[in-house]
């Protein structure tokens, strides 16, 4: 199975595909559910992707809305798809499984960061010293599991298809000696040869654009090559994360993230900024005196 066909993805398009079709045939989930001998809730994890059908199930659903031949076969065949297992399975006790499928099948990605770096971009160093700050309840092994993964990720920088790669980072990010200096300094050195990838664009924010458009927290945007793939925007949290499917907040997120390039500085003079910090420190410029008088 090439990166593009992710059993998430794959899942998830068979969901939208059995919906329309029941749509189509004017049934109703219940009336599904009913012959199926299921429950209403089970046709409705399907039909949003959250629950993996089995290629039986596919084939009776499709066979109660008419649907035979090779358009049945071509279905029931990303059924069977869908029920592989992922190059992260065996590391979904920590992580986000949902979000590394999706990612793995995008066509394109754009995030915005206020705290750290994006995984796709992040020295194992960083990496290691990041999560176990913002986890201190990780194992050790955990830990590693966790930086695996994330190294295991950035392949789709590389890869014969990569994504498309727009990332503008907060410059507090810059800021955060995360790991300690050397760590830091790696890390930045880091952006700079990644930024010189043909599909990667970074950007920096500046302090002294002030208030923003994406001051409500960070967030990415998923786009995917199908055009019956629709975007997915990830607002990531300390449990997890939310998906966001509808248009409404597609539309909000896409036009909340072109305010925020567009007031970001320019990719070159980003680039640039970085290799300037790596060499000297945003942290280790001198203080101004904030005693009393």
């Amino acid at each position: 199975m090439s990166e593009r066909r992710s059993p998430t993805i794959r899942r998830r398009r068979l969901g939208a595909e059995l919906r329309r079709r029941r749509e189509s045939a004017g049934i109703t989930i219940e009336a599904v559910a009913e012959q199926l001998e299921c429950s209403a809730s089970k046709i409705s994890r399907v039909e949003t992707g959250h629950t993996t059908a089995t290629p039986r199930d596919v084939r009776d659903m499709l066979r109660i809305y008419g649907v035979v031949g090779p358009e049945s076969d071509e279905l029931v065949q990303i059924a069977r798809e869908a029920r592989q297992k992922g190059w992260w399975h065996p590391y979904s006790t920590v992580l986000v499984g949902a979000y590394v499928g999706l990612e793995a099948a995008a066509s394109s990605i754009r995030a915005w960061e206020q705290q750290v770096v994006p995984g796709l971009l992040e020295t194992e160093d960083y990496a290691s010293a990041m999560i176990r700050a913002a986890r201190p309840d990780f194992t050790i092994e955990q830990v590693r599991q966790r930086v695996r993964v994330r190294l295991g990720r950035q392949s789709l920088l590389s890869q014969d298809d990569p994504v498309d790669l727009w990332v503008v980072l907060d410059e507090a990010v810059m800021c955060r000696p995360v790991g300690g200096e050397a760590v830091m300094r790696e890390q930045l050195r880091h952006l700079v040869e990644v930024a010189q990838l043909p599909n990667v664009t970074l950007q920096i924010l500046p302090f002294e654009v002030g208030a923003h458009a994406g001051m409500d927290g960070t967030f990415t945007i998923l786009s995917f090559p199908e055009p019956g793939d629709p975007d997915v925007v990830y607002a990531e949290n300390a449990t997890g994360g939310l998906f966001l499917e509808k248009s409404d907040e597609l539309q909000k997120y896409s036009f909340i993230f072109d305010h925020i390039r567009a007031a970001a500085m320019r990719p070159e003079e980003s680039v640039g900024y970085i290799a300037r910090l790596a060499e000297e420190p945003l942290w280790k410029w001198p203080q101004k005196n904030s005693g009393s008088t």
